[in-house]
């Protein structure tokens, strides 16, 4: 069999397509780990190998901590299912930004949004995030802002949503929650911890009182070290899964 034979083509696609739903299914278990869950709903996408412009994402009923690689409901860019290993409903709304910004950002192989209480606080104050904290002057030069308009089932929101984005790998959405995009879901998952974590960080800050804010030059600093970030994900991940097989087994059937 030659190198480039079409059913040894197809094995390494299902191959490569396993390892994006192990993943993915991980990073659903780690979101309910870390308490960032609401209930059903938010959403977690990656992008499915091959020249189909397929995706993954959560069938509309299972809670986070249920996810499991063969459970990942596999979609068109219409939204139509593809493919279901159980329930075959997928949510219109997470349709809609998640299509938005697959369909948009060649580059997005995941994407991850949260209502997480935290998030949406930050989304919903006047200042947006604020450089409060190392790990929030770390998301600054990554971050972008959406504007609320309705529960996302209008179509049309897609082409402002992704023009708001632009290149970036973080977004504000507005009195909603967040969202963070990167090139496979480990990166996603380091961009969106890293963004939760600045905003939890913010929230509690505040609720002191006061706050003390830094130099424009440590900001400017820390901004200008912030290219890195995706990269942590190579130490951060493994660590992850390992955490994951520990407290929440289980995801990579």
């Amino acid at each position: 069999m030659t190198k480039n034979h079409p059913d040894e083509m197809q094995a390494d696609l299902r191959k490569a397509e396993w390892k994006i739903r192990t993943e993915l299914a991980a990073a659903y278990r780690l979101v309910a780990l870390f308490g960032w869950d609401d209930l059903v709903f938010t959403h977690l996408s990656a992008r499915v190998p091959g020249p189909d412009h397929h995706f993954l994402i959560n069938p509309y009923g299972l809670l986070f901590h249920e996810m499991t690689a063969s459970s990942l409901v596999k979609v068109d860019q219409n939204g139509e299912v593809v493919e279901a290993g159980g329930l075959r409903r997928v949510n219109p709304a997470g349709f809609t930004i998640h299509s938005a910004v697959h369909m948009g950002r060649e580059d997005a192989g995941a994407v991850m949004h949260l209502h997480a209480a935290d998030g949406v606080a930050v989304s919903a104050h006047r200042d947006g995030l604020q450089p409060l904290s190392q790990t929030a002057m770390l998301c600054l030069e990554h971050l972008s802002y959406h504007e609320y308009e309705g529960v996302a089932l209008n179509l049309d929101e897609r082409e402002r949503l992704i023009q708001d984005l632009g290149s970036k790998s973080m977004m504000i959405l507005r009195n909603h929650g967040i969202l963070t995009v990167g090139r496979d879901v480990p990166e996603t998952f380091t961009y969106l911890y890293f963004l939760m974590k600045a905003c939890e960080i913010q929230v509690k800050a505040q609720s002191c009182g006061p706050v003390y804010m830094p130099t424009q030059q440590a900001i400017d600093t820390t901004a200008d070290q912030s290219g890195s970030l995706g990269k942590a994900a190579k130490l951060t991940w493994p660590a992850l899964l390992r955490l994951l097989d520990a407290r929440s087994p289980g995801y990579n059937v």
